[in-house]
């Protein structure tokens, strides 16, 4: 009889590594906090929210959100002015995953205290663009540009790479629960199915466009992006999908090639593969999720 490794522990060392990356060193002490703490939630366990951010697809959908929202040029101006990516990503993707964190999964009280915060920090951030046009991160129109962009990519990537895609009804669900957050932050009239998702985005088109400083994201997100050597290749395949997410004409605007052919014989294959491999690693007792990492 033949018997098969036990791949146990090199499941546990590679998910405690992109754990340990995403949540930051307070992660399982954030998880454990979030997760355990008593109290009502946002969010019910059936809600669809918690199905989309506990899923390995967000490591797509997250990076072709970024990518996607750099097209507005007075949010992209607000990013490289105020956010520090370039100085500390890392700092920054674990701030971000415990965010969705607390808010999707955890207490009532400590997901509103969360939204404070960021909105705290929003009404600190302002200037003006090389071109001369003035940004505020707490300005209502900025802030549902930002949400609907993110919403759109998060559920475009779960439904091409989840584990369990949504039916038409979890889509309208999720984005009638993420709502609820966005108007936690500041945003006036959010979305509340996928229709007017699909609306909202539309209306912002003529305002989007690929300043320097957004084609210089895309670069560094995808070309020179901070991981280490033994991670470059399935990063790679993340951000390849990531840009094979983007609506067309967003990609065409970023400069970033489109092979149909090729993305449907290798990319969306490797995708597929890579956040299996993900959800692998965070197994058992693990979301995969950048959302539920904390």
């Amino acid at each position: 009889m033949t018997l098969l490794p036990d791949l146990a522990p090199l499941r546990d060392r590679v998910g405690e590594a992109i754990f340990s990356r995403v949540a930051g060193p307070d992660g399982a002490r954030n998880r454990a906090r979030i997760h355990g703490a008593p109290g009502p939630r946002w969010f019910g366990p059936d809600r669809p929210v918690r199905r989309v951010h506990g899923d390995a697809s967000m490591f797509i959908g997250g990076l072709s959100a970024l990518l996607l929202q750099s097209l507005h040029p007075l949010a992209m101006a607000a990013v490289a002015a105020h956010s520090g990516f370039r100085g500390d990503p890392w700092g920054r993707l674990q701030r971000t995953s415990t965010f969705l964190a607390v808010t999707t999964y955890g207490p009532a009280d400590a997901a509103q205290e969360a939204c404070d915060r960021v909105r705290a920090v929003h009404r600190r951030v302002r200037g003006t663009t090389s071109d001369g046009h003035a940004y505020a991160a707490s300005d209502p129109h900025l802030l549902t540009w930002v949400h609907i962009a993110e919403v759109d990519s998060f559920l475009r990537a779960h439904q091409r790479y989840g584990a369990r895609p949504l039916d038409e009804a979890g889509c309208d669900g999720y984005v009638a629960d993420t709502a609820r957050i966005a108007r936690a932050l500041g945003v006036p009239d959010p979305p509340t199915d996928l229709t007017g998702l699909g609306e909202r985005l539309a209306s912002y088109r003529g305002e989007l466009r690929a300043t320097p400083e957004a084609l210089g994201a895309a670069r560094y997100l995808l070309l020179r992006p901070p991981v280490p050597l033994v991670a470059r290749l399935p990063y790679g395949a993340v951000a390849a999908n990531a840009v094979a997410l983007l609506p067309p004409w967003a990609a065409r605007a970023l400069w970033l090639p489109r092979l149909p052919l090729a993305e449907d014989l290798c990319v969306r294959p490797l995708g597929s593969a890579v956040t299996a491999g993900i959800r692998w690693a965070m197994a058992p007792g693990r979301e995969a999720a950048g959302a539920d990492t904390a």
